[in-house]
Parts: structure tokens; C-alpha cells; sequence
């Protein structure tokens, strides 16, 4: 069977089984999860002589250091794979809720019903732990999944998918509900795109280059954000050790995440009482700082920062600095140069917060917290699927709600329209 033929295979059996998933029970699609846990549990030295078999042959392609890290199970990420299942089997359903139920004079009444979007295509790189998060959170909104992982996880992905048919099977649900591509081939990416008969949604989790091609070729709707270019703005009437502990944090809590800082905003009326300690704190860290002419003239040791650098996600120990004269003036600079992402501000002033919340465009904006806190776990979703920068649909982190949708329903009594 060519790859095309296997892919539309895979999406003709993951939209029949979307059909008994939508209708299955909580009850049911918690069983499952627990089972996979259960089989995970279970599986525990399975899962990690297949990771073994992917770590070794990545070696020998030359992964980098960072990759290989993401490509690891450790016991402890097996551990957080079971917690994670845990946690959304604890979830509220969204499926079947109705909402904004009112009569209308006709008689009726009117409302929503949160539905699930039917078959998501997932495509992501590196982390096997993606797969188990993927499934659960496919299953409780009560989707059927294809997950095409990296060609360098296809070990780890097929054992945990052993896992995860056990426990489907375990809860009576149909083994297509959850499929993980077999294929390391890369028209299979090509082929899942592009079936708009089969797959609803497409989520893509990896880097740039990626996205930018699944956006650009795919023929059903994606969930996605490209860049994650995230501003902390120290306004004039911040306070500073909560500015320092929080541009910090921002940076340095991990640098290759999405809601990292990438670009520092400081009100020039602050600068030089905050700049030189935060300097020499990022320094102390590691941390190589590139400033516009007005930085560099209070922090003579760093880098210029060039245009490209307030356009640039680094994912690395690199912060570009500039300093701002107003509130309007750092609003400005992230509207041009974010991604809409996540920005916060540093403040105690409420109107100026008010301010910055309602003109900055982006899917979080913050007042007096880190942006490393853009994650579907700490907004109390349980898990995310990814973050949306887009507008329509879901916006942010997107948990158990954001992969589903809404239809009216009408509730009569016999009414007919006069």
C-alpha cells in the first residue's frame, strides 16, 4: 500500500470511529484513560528499551544535545505521562453542555451545545510524551486523533500507541479512535493535510519552518501559533523587585519554550535604576544581552541590538533590551514586533494596566506575572493541545474546550412559525 493509500485508510477508519467517540459516555472515555495509564504502568521498561532504540539511532544521526534531551523517556516523564492522564480523566466533560439556554416570544427556547470537532490530525517532533497528551485530550473531548510524531520518536510512538489501543480496548471504544502513523515517510504529512474529507482540524506542534508549511499547503482549518516573540514592559510605576524576580523568571525559567521573554521594554524614567541590577543578573546566569543606543549607553558591555533582533524568537540565553519614553510607545513596539503570544506588564498603576490588557494584541496578556505562565496546565485547563495565536475559534492555550465546538439547539413544544 502506497503512502496515500495507507493515509486515507487511516482517515476513513478515524472518521468512523469519530462518529462512536462523540457519542461515548464520560464514563466510558474516563475508562480509557485510566487504562492507558494502567498499560503505560505496565509497560514502563517496554516503553523505555524503544526509547533506547530511538535515543541510540539518534546519536548516530547526530541529533543535538537539546533534541536528544526532548526525545528521552526518563522514569520521570513516564511519571508525567500517568499524572497527565490522571489529571484529565478528573476533568469536567465539555461535551453535551448547554449554554445560554433562553425563550424566545415564539415559545422555543435557544441555546448551545459544546460538540467535539470530530477527526484532529496532530503532527509533531521529538517529544513521545506529545503522543499520550494528545490522545487524552483527543478522547475526553471526545475526537478521534491521527498523530503523525518525528521519524526520530517512531520507536517510542509505537509502543506508547500499544498502550494506548490496550486501553481503548479496555473501555470498549474503537483501536481507530487514537491512530499513530506506522510511516516515517514524509508524504504522510503531505497526504494528512490535505483530506479535508477525513480530518477536520490540524494541529501542528514544532518549529517554525514546519508551521509555516502546514499552514501554507493544508486544505482544513489549523490550530497554530508560529513564533512565540513574548515582551515583559517595565512601566514607570513599577515595582521593583517585582519587575526584577519577573523579568527574570520570563527568561531564564527555560529558554526554549514559546512563552519565554524574547524582548525587554523599560520606561526610560527606570532604566537606570533597574537595567544595571538585571544586567548583571542575567550575566551572572549566562544570559547575552543585546540593547538599542539608549541601553547601551547605561549597559556598556552588551551587544547591539540590530532590527531583526525585536523580530526574533531566539529559544536561547538571548534577550534584547530597548529602552521606551511611554506606555503608548511600548504597546506600539509589541503590536509591530510580537506574535501575538504573550506579553506582560510590570506595574502598579491600574489605569495604565487597564490600558495594556485592552490595546495589546495578543491571545495572554498579563499584569505583575511571568509569561512563562501561557500554558493550558497553570490557566487550570489540565493540559493543552498547543497555544493559538490565531482569532476565530480558540485563542491561547488550547485545553479540552478549544477542541471542541458549538451548534444551537431549539427546544419547542409544538411551536410552528406564524
Amino acid at each position: 500500500m502506497n503512502v496515500l493509500d495507507y493515509m486515507q485508510t487511516l482517515g476513513n477508519q478515524a472518521r468512523v470511529a469519530s462518529r462512536a467517540i462523540a457519542r461515548a459516555s464520560t464514563q466510558d472515555k474516563n475508562a480509557a484513560l485510566v487504562a492507558i495509564a494502567a498499560a503505560i504502568s505496565e509497560q514502563r521498561d517496554a516503553l523505555k528499551a524503544a526509547n533506547a532504540l530511538d535515543m541510540a539511532r539518534g546519536q548516530e544521526n547526530g541529533l543535538d544535545a537539546a533534541l536528544l534531551d526532548r526525545l528521552e523517556l526518563t522514569d520521570g516523564r513516564i511519571d508525567g505521562m500517568l499524572e497527565g492522564l490522571q489529571q484529565v480523566a478528573t476533568l469536567a466533560d465539555p461535551v453535551g453542555e448547554i449554554t445560554d439556554l433562553k425563550y424566545r416570544p415564539s415559545g422555543i427556547q435557544v441555546g448551545k451545545m459544546r460538540v467535539p470537532l470530530g477527526v484532529i490530525g496532530i503532527i509533531y517532533e521529538s517529544r513521545p510524551n506529545v503522543t499520550i497528551e494528545a490522545a487524552s485530550l483527543c478522547l475526553k473531548s471526545g475526537n478521534a486523533a491521527i498523530l503523525r510524531g518525528g521519524s526520530e520518536a517512531i520507536e517510542s510512538n509505537q509502543a506508547l500507541a500499544a498502550c494506548i489501543r490496550t486501553g481503548l480496548a479496555a473501555a470498549g471504544l474503537p483501536a481507530e479512535t487514537v491512530q499513530v502513523v506506522e510511516t516515517t515517510d514524509r508524504e504522510a504529512v503531505g497526504a494528512l493535510i490535505t483530506m479535508p474529507e477525513f480530518v477536520d482540524v490540524i494541529v501542528p506542534r514544532g518549529g517554525k519552518s514546519l508551521i509555516e508549511r502546514i499552514s501554507r499547503d493544508a486544505k482544513v482549518a489549523v490550530i497554530k501559533h508560529l513564533d512565540g516573540i513574548c515582551h515583559v514592559y517595565i512601566d514607570e510605576f513599577a515595582d521593583k523587585t517585582k519587575a526584577i524576580n519577573i523579568a527574570i523568571n520570563s527568561k531564564t525559567h527555560r529558554y526554549g519554550t514559546c512563552n519565554t521573554m524574547e524582548t525587554l521594554l523599560v520606561h526610560t524614567s527606570r532604566a537606570a535604576d533597574i537595567l544595571p541590577e538585571l544586567a548583571e543578573a542575567y550575566t551572572n546566569i549566562g544570559v547575552e544581552l543585546r540593547g538599542c543606543e539608549r541601553t547601551r549607553e547605561l549597559l556598556v558591555d552588551i551587544n547591539e541590538a540590530t532590527a531583526e533582533d525585536w523580530d526574533t524568537e531566539y529559544l536561547a540565553p538571548i534577550l534584547a533590551i530597548r529602552i521606551v519614553d511611554t506606555l503608548n510607545d511600548a504597546i506600539e513596539h509589541i503590536n509591530r514586533h510580537g506574535s501575538h503570544h504573550t506579553d506582560s506588564i510590570i506595574s502598579e498603576n491600574y489605569t495604565l494596566s487597564r490600558r495594556f490588557i485592552n490595546e495589546v494584541d495578543s491571545s495572554s496578556v498579563m499584569i505583575n506575572a511571568s509569561t512563562r505562565f501561557a500554558d493550558g496546565f497553570e490557566y487550570g485547563l489540565g493540559a493543552e493541545i498547543g497555544i493559538s495565536t490565531d482569532k476565530i475559534h480558540a485563542r491561547g492555550p488550547v485545553g479540552l474546550e478549544g477542541l471542541t465546538s458549538q451548534k444551537y439547539v431549539v427546544l419547542g413544544n409544538g411551536e410552528i412559525r406564524q
